[in-house]
């Protein structure tokens, strides 16, 4: 089991958007303390492609841009940046800058950016950018959220409500067990059980469930032994939220089809493809990534230059 089996991203993306505010709440008190969340709030997943249109497919970073109104009346940019990607990027602090200036630049509105590092490095923590030249200074100062800290605060993840606290540790977790598939089987039955033992509701229950069962991977044998023992575990306290599985397993079906679509496609237009290429599709898991590459195969020159471009995004270019 590798760092590359797992996808960060997508889950992130998808838990920021489903629980915003519990978001801020969890990570940025004075931003949540700000918005007046009686009004409603707005994403605008089309911003970023225009703030960078030549953002590359495999880059892993999680943006959300929203729009919300603050307590004073003012409508704001909430520009929410995940650093996922776990190593040292030396152009984060100006890629936030830019970020935040290109906003402010196209709705003359004010911007609240912030970070949240997922990384495994404890002392990489960027939260300014700024030069001075001839007399002229530019800086930004952004507020972070290290997930590292959390590791010294575990109980504090155990006792809160905010689904965050369950969020942060499948994340923290799922690092820790990168090359123990046993342990990381033993946590994840773990993390759901606490999931049912905190009140949520179905749904919410659902949608974390999703998140953990999305970030701790496993191999296939033990996959089968979760569902057994989350099973049990159901029965036993009369609770029916399997059909959260079940869901999961029919968008692994949509999935392998998109898989199966976009090799079909490279063998209508090259004939035979190379197996690397085919192994390297049917690793894919997020359904963007495939409906992009499905879009790719059918133009692209040959199937070198696809290659190349599944190269890039193995290695997150």
């Amino acid at each position: 089991m590798t760092e590359q089996s797992t996808d960060y991203d997508s889950p992130w993306k998808e838990i920021i958007e489903l629980y915003f505010p519990r978001f801020l709440e969890f990570f940025f008190t004075l931003a949540y303390n700000a918005i007046d969340w009686t009004r409603p709030y707005e994403f605008l997943d089309t911003e970023l492609q225009q703030l960078e249109p030549d953002a590359e497919i495999g880059r892993r970073y999680v943006d959300k841009v929203a729009k919300v109104w603050l307590l004073d009346g003012e409508e704001a940019w909430v520009l929410v940046h995940v650093e996922v990607q776990g190593q040292y990027d030396s152009q984060f602090p100006e890629r936030m800058y830019t970020y935040n200036y290109r906003l402010f630049d196209r709705h003359k509105q004010r911007v609240i950016s912030l970070a949240v590092l997922a990384d495994e490095q404890a002392n990489w923590r960027p939260s300014s950018y700024g030069y001075e030249l001839a007399g002229c200074r530019v800086s930004l100062e952004f507020p972070i959220a290290k997930l590292l800290d959390y590791e010294q605060a575990w109980e504090t993840l155990e006792q809160t409500t905010n689904p965050f606290g369950i969020i942060v540790m499948a994340h923290l977790k799922t690092k820790a067990t990168q090359r123990n598939p046993e342990s990381r089987l033993q946590w994840k039955l773990s993390l759901v059980r606490q999931l049912f033992e905190k009140g949520y509701s179905r749904e919410d229950i659902q949608e974390i469930f999703r998140f953990i069962d999305w970030v701790m991977v496993l191999p296939k044998e033990l996959t089968s032994s979760f569902k057994t023992e989350v099973r049990n575990y159901e029965e036993t306290n009369r609770m029916r939220y399997v059909t959260s599985i079940e869901r999961l397993a029919k968008e692994e079906g949509i999935i392998e089809t998109a898989r199966e679509s976009v090799i079909e496609v490279l063998e209508t237009r090259f004939g035979e493809v190379p197996n690397a290429i085919v192994e390297a599709i049917n690793t894919i898991e997020e359904p963007s990534v495939l409906k992009t590459l499905l879009k790719r195969a059918i133009a692209i020159p040959s199937t070198a230059e696809f290659q190349q471009l599944l190269d890039n995004l193995s290695s997150g270019q």
